[in-house]
C-alpha cells in the first residue's frame, strides 16, 4: 500500500470501498455480487468456529489467536453449516482482513437481519481495546464474537452477519448541520423532537393502517434459524404479535426481545449515512437498536422510499420499564459521505428495508393479522 495515495474525508460509498479492495487494503476472497453495499461492506465467516467460555478483548499486547487457545471448549466446522446455540459465545475468523491506509479507520455493526433475530455480534481485532472499531492504518485479521440470545441458528462458511464502514476524520454532523440538512431534505417526518444532536424517534404503540399491531415479542424454544434462508418461515412459530388494546402503553419485561417500530419515517439523503446510537441512558435502561447502520437512500423517495420507518429491535435491562406512544426511545445521527454514491439503498439493489413500516427480518414469510 502506497501512503502517498489521498482518501478523502467522510464515511466511504461503494466505489472507496472497491478501491481500497484492489489498493489491497482489504485482503479477501473475491467479494460476492451483493456484498459491497451503498456505503458498507458486508463481512464473511470463515470455515471454523470456536466455541469459547467467555467473551474479551485481546488488549494492546495480544493478537486475539493469543487468546483462543485457553479460551476454546471446542470448534465446529462451518463448511458445510453448523447451528449455533442460544446463551453461547462463539468466535469466528473472518474471511476478510486489513492493511488500512495510515488515515483510514473502520467501524463495525450487526447486519440488519442480524440484530432482528437477536444474534449479537462484534468484530474483534488484534491488540484491540474496543469492539466493532478498527483504528486509523489497522493491519490484522479480523473475528466476529457471535452469540445467538433468543434462537439457535445455523450458519456455514461465507454467511454474512455484519458488516463494515470505512472513514477517514471526523465524519459527523453538529446540530446546527443537523438542523440545516433537516431544513433543505427533511431528515425526519412528524418530529416529536427539534432537530439538534441528530434526529430523535419515538416509538409507535397505535399501529394504525397494522389493525393495531405495535410488534412482536420472541418465543422461546423455538426451531434452528437458517442465516442464509429467505421468506421461508412462519411468523408464528418464532413471534408473538403484540395488539394494541386501547392503553397505548407497553411494558418491557427484563429479559424479553421485542422488535418495535418507530412513530415516525425517516431519511437518509444520498450524500449522507445515519447510524442508531444503540443504547441511551437519558431516554430509559433498554436497548433500542443492534444493527445500526442506515446506507444513504434508506427512505429517499429516487430509491423507492418516500420515508421508512425504523425498526427496533428493544430489549429492556435490569427492570420493567414502561412505554408510552410517542416516547422518545432513540436518536439517529447522520455522517457525510467521501463522496457522493454511485448507488443508493433500495434503488434496484434488492434492498429487504426500504419502505418498510413494521417488518421482522428477511428469514419470515409476510405476516398480517
Amino acid at each position: 500500500m502506497a501512503d502517498t495515495e489521498i482518501w478523502p474525508t467522510g464515511v466511504f460509498p461503494s466505489r472507496l470501498i472497491e478501491r481500497l479492495a484492489r489498493s489491497g487494503a482489504i485482503a479477501a476472497p473475491a467479494f460476492d455480487a451483493d456484498q459491497v453495499q451503498p456505503a458498507s461492506l458486508d463481512l464473511r465467516l470463515g470455515d471454523i468456529a470456536y466455541r469459547i467460555r467467555a467473551s474479551f478483548l485481546p488488549g494492546p499486547d495480544y493478537t486475539v489467536a493469543d487468546r483462543i487457545e485457553s479460551l476454546t471448549l471446542h470448534q465446529l466446522d462451518l463448511r458445510n453449516g453448523a447451528v449455533l446455540e442460544r446463551g453461547c459465545v462463539y468466535l469466528v475468523p473472518l474471511q476478510e482482513s486489513l492493511n488500512l491506509p495510515p488515515t483510514v479507520s473502520a467501524g463495525a455493526n450487526p447486519k440488519s437481519s442480524t440484530g432482528r433475530l437477536d444474534v449479537f455480534t462484534r468484530v474483534i481485532g488484534d491488540k484491540a481495546r474496543g469492539f466493532d472499531t478498527l483504528p486509523a492504518g489497522y493491519a490484522g485479521k479480523l473475528y466476529l464474537e457471535i452469540s445467538p440470545r433468543t434462537f439457535p441458528v445455523r450458519v456455514r462458511t461465507g454467511s454474512r452477519l455484519s458488516q463494515m464502514r470505512f472513514r477517514v476524520g471526523d465524519t459527523g454532523l453538529s446540530a446546527e448541520e443537523h438542523r440545516a440538512l433537516h431544513k433543505a431534505e427533511t431528515l425526519v417526518y412528524d418530529a416529536n423532537e427539534e432537530v439538534g444532536e441528530g434526529i430523535a424517534l419515538s416509538i409507535d404503540l397505535k399501529g394504525e393502517g397494522r389493525k393495531g399491531l405495535i410488534g412482536f415479542r420472541s418465543k422461546r424454544h423455538t426451531p434452528v434459524i437458517d442465516m442464509d434462508k429467505k421468506d421461508s418461515l412462519d411468523v408464528l412459530d418464532y413471534w408473538e404479535p403484540l395488539i394494541n388494546r386501547g392503553t397505548e402503553q407497553f411494558i418491557l419485561d427484563p429479559d424479553e426481545f421485542y422488535i418495535l417500530v418507530s412513530r415516525e419515517s425517516v431519511h437518509v439523503p444520498p450524500n449522507f449515512a445515519a447510524e442508531m446510537v444503540p443504547f441511551d441512558p437519558l431516554v430509559g435502561e433498554f436497548r433500542v437498536h443492534y444493527a445500526g447502520f442506515f446506507d444513504p437512500g434508506f427512505g429517499h423517495s429516487a430509491a423507492g422510499g418516500s420515508g421508512s420507518r425504523a425498526v427496533l429491535e428493544v430489549r429492556s435491562r435490569e427492570v420493567p420499564f414502561l412505554l408510552g406512544h410517542g416516547q422518545t426511545i432513540g436518536r439517529l445521527i447522520y455522517e457525510r459521505l467521501a463522496e457522493p454514491p454511485d448507488r443508493l439503498y433500495g434503488a434496484g439493489l434488492g434492498s429487504n428495508y426500504q419502505a418498510q413500516t413494521l417488518k421482522l427480518s428477511k428469514h419470515f414469510r409476510p405476516y398480517a393479522l
